[in-house]
C-alpha cells in the first residue's frame, strides 16, 4: 500500500501530523493536503500569547510552510484551497481555489479528514460589526491586533470563560486595556468543579478584571459615531466597550463530512472507529472535528484538544498505509495559566461523574510545591475522584503557582494505567529541596483517600457543613491566633489540636464531632484522637481554605 494516494483536508495539527507521518512510513506515497488559509501548520495555542506580547516574533508562531514543509516531507501544500464537496463514488474531491475562484477535481485513494472546530458566534442582534472577532487562526489574530493599533482601545469585553476566554482576558490586561469578562454560567473553566473555579475567580477579580458570572449576552449596538460597542447584557444591564471577543466555545465542522453521506455522532462530531476511520472504510478522520471515547467511560464525547489530535493524526497515516493501529480514548488532560495562579485537570470532574450516573468519593489536599522551609515554596491545591469500591482513579484537579503541571502529568499517567488510589501511594516521586517533599502532594492525596476506603477516616465536605444537624458538633482545631487572622465557620467550638488531649471531656460523647482546621491534616489527626478515644467524629476534608473558597 506504499504507492497509495494519500489527500488530507485541514493542517495545523492533525492534518500536518498525519502528512509527515505519512511520509516517514512510505517514500513512495502520493500525500496532498490542502489548506483553505494561507497557514498549514501554525501554533493556534499560542495566538492568545502573542496578542498579550509574552511571544513577541509572529513568526515563531509559523511552524511550517508550504516550502518547508515541501522541502522536508515531499508533500504537496496548497494553501488557499478549499474542498467543498466529496464524491465518495469516485473517490474525487472538488477544489477551490481562493485566489482565482477556480475549481478542480482531485482524486484520491485515502482520504483523511482534518477540518477542525470554528468558534460558535451565537445570532445575536448586531453582532455582526467591525469591533467583534472570534480568535482561530493567524488571520484572526492579525485583526484582533490590527484593531487594537488602530482603535487604541481603553476597554475590552470577552465573552467565555473557557481557555480562549481567559486567556484574552490576561492578554488586553497586560496590555494595559481595562477588562470585562463575561460567563454565563456560575464559573469559569468549565473542565474544573466549582469549588476549584472559585480559586480563579478570586485570582481574576484581585487582577483587576470585571468578572461577571451568570451574565450573558443579549445583543450589541454599534455605535459609529464613537467607534464603540453597547453591549445589552442578560441580566438587564448595559456596558460600553471598544473590542469585544467572542470565546463562548468551538463546534466541530463537520459540512462536507454530513454532506458525503458520513456518519454524524449525537454530539455533532464526525464518528470514526478506534482506526480513525470513518462511515467509509477509505475516509479517516482527526482532530476537534471527531468524536472520541471517553477514557473512564468508553462513552462518545468531545474533547478539542492539540495532544489527541496530533496522535489521532499519527495514528490515522499508519492505519491509511496498511499497519493496524488503535486510538486508545481521550482523557482531556487539559492546563491553562491565569495571571499568576495555574489551573490544570484531567480525567472525569465531579460535575462529568454526577451527570454519568457514576459513584465517585473524592479528596481535597492542599500541600507545598516543594519543602516548605526552601524559599518559594507555593500551595499546590488538589482534587483527588476515585471509584469508592475499587479505589480506581477517575480524575484530578489542582491549581497554584508552582508544579501544578508536573502534578497533573504524574495523575494523567496513573489513569492511563489503569491505577489505584492504594497503588498512588507507592509512587516514588523526586525529591529534593528545591523541587518536591518527601511525602509529594500526590502522595498525600492518595493516603487520604486510602484512608477512607479502609476505614481509617470518616469525611464530610465543604457542601455538607452548612446544615449540620443539632447532633453533630463543629470542631476548630487551629489556633486562636489562626482564627483572628482567617476566620473559621460559624457555630464552631475552638480546642486547639495541642490542647485537645487535656480538653476532650468538654465535648459530648452523643454527638458526632465535625473537626477541622486549615486544610485537612491537623483535623485528621484530631479526628483519629477522638476515634480512638471512642467518640463519633468526621474530619472536614480540604479544611476551612476549601470550605470559605466554595462558599463566597
Amino acid at each position: 500500500m506504499g504507492s497509495e494516494k494519500i489527500v488530507i483536508i485541514g493542517g495545523v495539527a492533525g492534518g500536518a501530523s498525519a502528512a509527515a507521518r505519512a511520509r516517514r512510513l512510505s517514500e513512495v506515497a502520493k500525500i496532498v493536503l490542502f489548506e483553505r488559509g494561507p497557514y498549514i501548520s501554525f501554533a493556534n495555542c499560542g495566538l492568545p500569547y502573542h496578542i498579550a506580547g509574552d511571544i513577541a516574533d509572529r513568526g515563531s508562531l509559523l511552524l511550517q510552510t508550504p516550502e518547508s514543509f515541501h522541502s522536508r516531507f515531499n508533500v504537496d501544500v496548497r494553501v488557499n484551497s478549499e474542498v467543498v464537496f466529496i464524491n465518495r463514488h469516485k473517490k474525487t474531491v472538488s477544489v477551490l481555489n481562493r485566489f482565482d475562484g477556480s475549481e478542480y477535481i482531485e482524486s484520491y485513494d485515502r482520504l483523511l479528514l482534518s477540518p477542525g472546530a470554528a468558534p460558535v458566534i451565537l445570532p445575536l442582534p448586531g453582532i455582526n460589526n467591525p469591533l467583534t472577532f472570534s480568535l482561530r487562526n493567524i488571520p484572526d489574530m492579525d485583526n484582533i491586533l490590527q484593531s487594537i493599533e488602530m482603535n487604541k482601545p481603553e476597554h475590552a469585553t470577552v465573552v467565555g470563560g473557557g481557555f480562549i476566554g481567559l486567556e484574552m482576558a490576561e492578554a488586553f490586561h497586560h496590555r494595559g486595556i481595562k477588562t470585562t469578562l463575561l460567563e454565563l454560567s456560575d464559573q469559569v473553566m468549565a473542565p474544573v468543579d466549582p469549588e476549584m473555579a472559585a480559586f480563579l475567580h478570586q485570582e481574576i477579580t484581585s487582577q483587576g478584571v470585571d468578572l461577571k458570572l451568570g451574565v450573558g449576552l443579549n445583543s450589541v449596538d454599534y455605535r459609529s459615531a464613537g467607534n464603540d460597542l453597547l453591549l445589552n447584557l442578560g441580566d438587564g444591564s448595559t456596558m460600553e466597550t471598544e473590542l469585544l471577543i467572542m470565546a463562548i466555545g468551538v463546534r466541530p465542522e463537520i459540512s462536507l463530512a454530513r454532506e458525503a453521506g458520513l456518519d454524524i455522532g449525537k454530539l455533532g462530531g464526525i464518528v470514526t472507529n478506534d482506526l480513525m476511520q470513518t462511515s467509509d472504510p477509505s475516509i479517516y478522520a482527526v482532530g476537534d472535528a471527531v468524536e472520541v471515547s471517553d477514557l473512564i467511560t468508553g462513552e462518545p464525547t468531545l474533547i478539542p484538544l492539540a495532544g489527541p489530535a496530533n496522535r489521532q493524526g499519527r495514528i490515522a497515516a499508519d492505519n491509511m498505509l496498511g499497519r493496524v493501529e488503535s486510538y486508545q480514548g481521550t482523557q482531556g488532560t487539559s492546563i491553562c495559566r491565569v495571571f499568576d495562579l495555574t489551573v490544570a485537570a484531567t480525567g472525569k470532574s465531579e460535575k462529568a461523574l454526577k451527570r454519568d450516573g457514576l459513584s465517585f468519593e473524592k479528596v481535597y489536599v492542599h500541600g507545598a510545591s516543594h519543602a516548605s522551609y526552601y524559599p518559594g515554596a507555593e500551595t499546590v491545591s488538589l482534587k483527588l475522584l476515585f471509584d469508592p469500591s475499587s479505589g480506581k482513579i477517575l480524575g484530578a484537579q489542582a491549581l497554584g503557582k508552582e508544579g501544578i503541571d508536573k502534578r497533573i502529568d504524574v495523575l494523567s499517567v496513573a489513569i492511563r494505567a489503569g491505577m489505584t488510589v492504594e497503588q498512588l501511594q507507592h509512587l516514588e516521586l523526586t525529591y529534593a529541596p528545591p523541587f518536591g517533599n518527601a511525602k509529594d502532594v500526590i502522595n498525600q492525596a492518595a493516603f487520604v483517600a486510602t484512608n477512607i476506603l479502609k476505614g481509617d477516616l470518616k469525611s464530610i465536605h465543604f457542601n455538607e457543613i452548612t446544615n449540620l444537624t443539632e447532633d453533630r458538633v463543629l470542631l476548630d482545631v487551629r489556633g486562636p491566633d489562626e482564627l483572628s487572622e482567617c476566620g473559621f465557620i460559624p457555630g464552631a467550638i475552638n480546642i486547639p489540636l495541642c490542647q485537645l488531649r487535656d480538653r476532650i471531656h468538654e465535648l459530648p460523647r452523643d454527638k458526632e464531632i465535625v473537626v477541622y482546621c486549615l486544610v485537612g491534616l491537623r483535623g485528621y489527626v484530631a479526628h483519629r484522637q477522638l476515634i480512638n478515644q471512642g467518640f463519633n467524629s468526621r474530619n472536614l476534608l480540604g479544611g476551612y481554605k476549601t470550605w470559605l473558597l466554595a462558599n463566597q
